[in-house]
């Protein structure tokens, strides 16, 4: 990287403004929304959608409650022209939904325009030419004046069309490259155009003020919002709308920016699609202003559903790691993010609070029709035991004692890290069951009958080594009493060192869980889970099990 040099800095910040937009911490309303998928979106796909492809994706837009839809340049091709025919001929657009169409400052551009809306009952016709210093230098060839002449004589002509045709038609216009555009002459160019529409409160001019190439920081964006909201004509005549492009990545930062700048309007796609690096994400933005308790006035309830939508019609793919949308961006794989979101959803639980804090989740999954288990608790290698324990006991039904899920997941990260490979839930309550639950191998209890004598007396059938051998011991408890026989058999050292139940399934036909950890002779923990629907049996069959795995040890030990 030995070329620095040969950039400069094309933007040109705006003179001296209030900066009010600094002082506001957050944006109050939710803007006008104006999708372009239609538009900006479908020419910046390898293999443009076709006309039925469209139709479907115009009906997405509404349901989600789109107002204001970018459907193309209908005098550019045939294709464009029959689709804004096909939407007002077969009565496609409800009456609350505007239809947008561009148009450049050519007369006959402009008259096959107006031809195509014949009918509508409401549109917006987007006049635009560019205005930055390099588009009039290098590809026009024009002063500055010549440039403003253009916007004018466009602007006249819309006029005069809108007079020939029935219908209610709106005027928008945008200085193209407006960001490489002095913001002196960019505010000229607009209030000339203004002049000639004569917008009025009840026929208000939107001001189109796009980042066609991203140039600058945000804030230098905000700035030159801020000049054009102060100084434009007809104040309470017009709407200031936005319309960036992602080149240095910040489309969105220059929209939030540009609408604490006094813009109340955006024009942007789906997830972001359009040339080169993209358009304003409005999903995103919707999102944000949602995880600050703003109503975004769109249906984004099931982002799946719409994220497979999209990938279908555009044969593009939404990133796993995309805001809000991406397969994995509520994913926690590491052990401490993963223990923490357990302990929020807990927390909610118990506390009832009203507003959404839970850590690494900034907002709650399930209001976009994410799961929990599938999209938030994801285990592999990275995992810890609050995650594993999560999935075991949202998905599964058992809430594992603490110092059990450190055991358990261990485990876990130990074969998913041997595996090279992430663990879905089924898998990890897999490996949960075969190696904790009612084990019988090595060793075995075939048959158990207590008698009431000086306590408990356990006589109990021991199966090991392929023999079967009947002791007997007496205890405290059931449990104890054959755990003293199971001692008294083995010679093993160890005690009972921790025992919990809790039902597995609501009703009267519960089965019981019990956990039971035993520590060996050398102080060495091993647990095991028994499931019955007899509360002593679980019990028993969680201590079999914890004495199997310190028998495996102990095997794997001496074989060692």
């Amino acid at each position: 990287m030995n070329a620095a040099d040969k950039y400069k800095r094309q933007f040109y910040p705006a003179p001296k403004t209030s900066c009010n937009w600094m002082k506001k911490t957050y944006i109050d309303r939710a803007p006008q929304w104006c999708s372009v998928d239609l538009r900006d979106g479908n020419q910046a796909l390898v293999t443009p959608m076709s006309l039925v492809e469209k139709l479907e994706f115009f009906a997405e837009l509404v349901r989600i409650g789109f107002k204001e839809i970018e459907i193309g340049f209908p005098a550019a091709s045939e294709t464009e022209y029959d689709f804004c025919r096909t939407l007002i001929e077969q009565n496609l657009i409800p009456d609350d939904v505007t239809i947008q169409v561009l148009t450049q400052s050519r007369e006959h551009i402009i008259q096959k325009t107006f031809e195509a809306l014949r009918g509508c009952k409401q549109a917006i016709v987007h006049l635009y030419n560019s205005t930055s210093v390099a588009q009039r230098e290098q590809v026009f060839c024009k002063s500055r004046e010549e440039i403003m002449e253009i916007a004018i004589s466009g602007a006249k002509l819309c006029k005069e069309y809108r007079e020939k045709y029935e219908g209610n038609f709106r005027f928008e216009y945008s200085p193209e490259s407006f960001t490489g555009t002095e913001p002196e002459f960019a505010l000229a160019v607009c209030n000339a155009v203004l002049d000639v529409w004569q917008p009025t409160p009840d026929d208000k001019v939107i001001i189109n003020l796009p980042v066609t190439v991203q140039l600058s920081m945000p804030h230098i964006y905000a700035n030159q919002i801020e000049y054009m909201c102060e100084n434009l004509k007809y104040p309470e005549s017009i709407i200031v709308s936005l319309h960036p492009h992602n080149d240095r990545g910040c489309a969105i930062a220059d929209t939030e920016l540009g609408l604490l700048a006094g813009a109340e309007r955006v024009e942007g796609t789906l997830f972001g699609n359009g040339e080169r690096t993209g358009n304003a994400d409005i999903i995103t933005l919707a999102l944000n202003m949602y995880s600050q308790g703003v109503e975004p006035n769109l249906d984004l309830s099931d982002i799946p559903s719409l994220t497979e939508f999209y990938n279908r019609l555009t044969h593009m793919e939404v990133n796993e790691r995309h805001p809000y949308s991406g397969k994995l961006v509520f994913a926690a794989f590491s052990g401490s993010h993963q223990d923490a979101i357990a302990k929020g959803l807990k927390w909610r639980e118990t506390h009832r609070d009203e507003h959404w804090t839970v850590p690494y989740l900034p907002i709650d999954p399930a209001d976009i029709g994410r799961e929990y288990e599938a999209d938030v608790i994801r285990i592999n290698s990275q995992s810890g035991k609050g995650g594993i324990g999560y999935i075991l006991e949202t998905r599964f039904g058992y809430n594992l004692p603490r110092k059990m899920r450190e055991h358990v997941g261990y485990l876990v990260k130990g074969i998913s890290d041997h595996q090279h490979k992430e663990l879905m839930p089924d898998e990890v309550y897999l490996i949960f069951k075969e190696h904790y639950v009612n084990l019988t191998s090595p060793l075995n209890l075939t048959a158990i009958h207590f008698v009431q004598r000086d306590g408990i007396e356990a006589t109990v059938d021991i199966a090991y080594h392929h023999e079967t051998t009947t002791v007997t011991n007496s205890g405290n408890g059931r449990l104890d009493a054959v755990s003293n026989a199971v001692r008294t058999y083995t010679g093993l050292e160890y005690t009972i060192n921790t025992y919990t139940e809790h039902a597995l399934e609501g009703g009267s036909s519960s089965k019981a869980v019990s956990y039971v950890e035993i520590l060996s002779g050398t102080g060495q923990s091993f647990w095991g889970v028994g499931i019955d629907t007899d509360i002593i049996t679980s019990s028993i069959k969680a201590f079999i099990s914890a004495f199997n795995n310190m028998l495996t040890a102990n095997d794997a030990a001496s074989n060692g």
